[in-house]
């Protein structure tokens, strides 16, 4: 047999052969995809923080670190897109779960769940070949004909819905249902196991179970860290005690210098205006100063958990000759959370009956804390608004990727780059295809780019189409539309170039108007192409 280096020299030299010849070759990459879920921007070491992530940060010694890659503004869009390669409402995620929008039974695009029109990344990777194995959240669908292993995952164990306990099966909304799906069964979740610690676990499991295979895998860390509520085991409660006294309008300044001082953003960039609806911190006593110190303490300890077990993941590759044969893809699927379940929403009341939100019991099972927009805010910096919008701060996260055959960087990379584009990226890498009777993929394949074949992912010309709650957005090129008004109004559309002013601080739709007028058309073109709903369709 090929020395293994050798073998996958051999493998990269196959790309874009038929399935059928790769499969026979055994000699494709392995793939890991590491997504955490409601990480900020601003939050890792290598993007200028003081959160310690050395193990996620050493992926761009050697990879390439992105500062313009694009997710969407909630996590099943993202996962979506990320599947499917395409737009939400092709793949059936126009909206998600109980958000507000149209909802007219049967109507495609708004089937909550991936819909049959898009082929699916792990089931054409399985197809292909592939080991599939996933742990963490899947919130496409809660039946087993919707689950992980109906899309294609050997194995997985998956939080079918959004979010969840950390350390038990208690939920946030009254249901008898079971929370999970192990591979293609339902279960409940082994009581005290911490989520980030559990999911590693499983992931090692399979990869231990199945150590003799010839066969390459796919492999996703879908982590349900640093998302609420802020829970950590007992251990890391403390990790960052003390850190955040200076509180989140501070902070939010530290972190867009600190993003500037790395390189991440462009040292002309302006931080946006402060969002007045968020009171000041200096305004708020001393006992509320503490509890909100605290919660800032409790996400970073997650994400600093998060990372060591992300290296356990690494520890693991390199013991078994697999880390050099592995590309790894890290990225956040939304921007920071605002959301503060516990005191605004639709469970609020099951919520507080199950939990309770004290200082004494922060972050330990059964608290039940977020940080809430004041903190998300700053973990956005340089961005307007967090999770939810498809303003930058909803939807630009931070992308790492590794592996055999990308050409480091000596630079950071700011090309734009979207979810969508990971599936055709990995079809390509490892030699399978997509069926030509489904929705073609709107994503292109970023390998070229990767590889050091290209400049660019997209051309100027590529057009991006979001919507979701009747929020907008319309990107080609450096340019940008978005629409935060509810019920959607066209009018409302504000016009930015991204690439001079990321932070979306100003509206040129009067100094610009034939560029508004040209994406307006596109927009009202593409969205009844892509079968998006607005009221007045209804």
């Amino acid at each position: 047999m090929l020395p293994r280096s050798l073998r996958r020299v051999a493998g990269l030299a196959l790309i874009g052969l038929a399935s059928s010849l790769a499969h026979a070759q055994d000699t494709r990459p392995n793939v890991l995809l590491i997504i955490a879920d409601d990480m900020g921007y601003a939050d890792l070491g290598i993007y200028g923080s003081d959160i310690r992530t050395p193990n996620i940060d050493s992926l761009a010694d050697g990879g390439i670190l992105f500062t313009q890659f694009h997710a969407s503004p909630v996590c099943a869009t993202t996962r979506a897109m990320l599947w499917s390669g395409n737009n939400n409402t092709v793949a059936g995620l126009a909206r998600q779960g109980s958000f507000s929008g149209p909802v007219i039974p049967g109507l495609a695009g708004y089937e909550n769940r991936l819909s049959d029109r898009v082929a699916v990344l792990p089931r054409l990777l399985r197809d292909a070949g592939y080991r599939t194995y996933l742990a963490g959240k899947w919130h496409l669908g809660t039946t087993l004909e919707y689950s992980p292993y109906a899309a294609g995952f050997e194995r997985s164990f998956a939080l079918k819905r959004g979010s969840g306990n950390h350390f038990d099966d208690t939920g946030i909304r009254p249901t008898s249902d079971l929370k999970y799906f192990e591979d293609n069964t339902e279960t409940g979740w082994p009581d005290g196991e911490y989520s980030t610690e559990f999911y590693t676990n499983k992931l090692i499991e399979y990869l231990e179970t199945d150590r003799d295979s010839d066969r390459p895998f796919f492999m996703v860390a879908a982590y349900t860290s640093p998302h609420w509520p802020l829970q950590v085991p007992d251990e890391d409660l403390d990790l960052y005690a003390g850190h955040y006294d200076m509180g989140y309008d501070r902070l939010r300044e530290l972190r867009f210098e600190s993003l500037k001082a790395a390189g991440i953003i462009p040292q002309e960039s302006r931080l946006p205006p402060r969002n007045p609806a968020i009171r000041p911190f200096d305004e708020l006593d001393p006992d509320e100063q503490r509890l909100e110190a605290r919660k800032m303490e409790l996400y970073a300890s997650m994400l600093d958990n998060l990372d060591r077990h992300v290296g356990r993941l690494f520890d693991y590759l390199r013991a078994n000759d697999l880390y050099d044969d592995t590309l790894i893809v890290f990225f956040s699927d939304n921007g920071p959370a605002a959301e503060d379940f516990y005191y605004a929403g639709p469970y609020v009341e099951y919520i507080q009956a199950h939990y309770d939100a004290t200082y004494e019991r922060a972050g330990m099972r059964g608290n039940f804390l977020s940080y809430g927009a004041q903190w998300a805010e700053a973990g956005a910096a340089p961005f307007k608004l967090y999770k939810t919008y498809p303003s930058q701060g909803g939807v630009v996260t931070p992308l790492i990727v590794k592996g055999p055959g990308v050409m480091p960087r000596e630079e950071y990379s700011d090309i734009y780059l979207t979810i969508m584009d990971l599936a055709p990226t990995i079809l390509e890498l490892a030699g399978a295809s997509y069926p030509d009777d489904k929705a073609p993929m709107l994503g292109e394949s970023a390998w070229p780019y990767f590889s050091g074949r290209a400049d660019a992912v997209h051309d100027d010309d590529y057009l991006t189409v979001f919507t979701h709650r009747q929020y907008a957005s319309v990107r080609q090129g450096d340019w940008k539309l978005l629409s935060l008004a509810q019920p959607f109004d066209e009018s409302e559309f504000t016009l930015h170039n991204v690439a001079e002013d990321p932070g979306e601080t100003i509206d040129l739709s009067l100094s610009n108007p034939r560029k508004r007028s040209e994406l307006l058309e596109l927009w009202r073109s593409e969205r009844v192409r892509l079968g998006i709903v607005l009221p007045e369709d209804l």
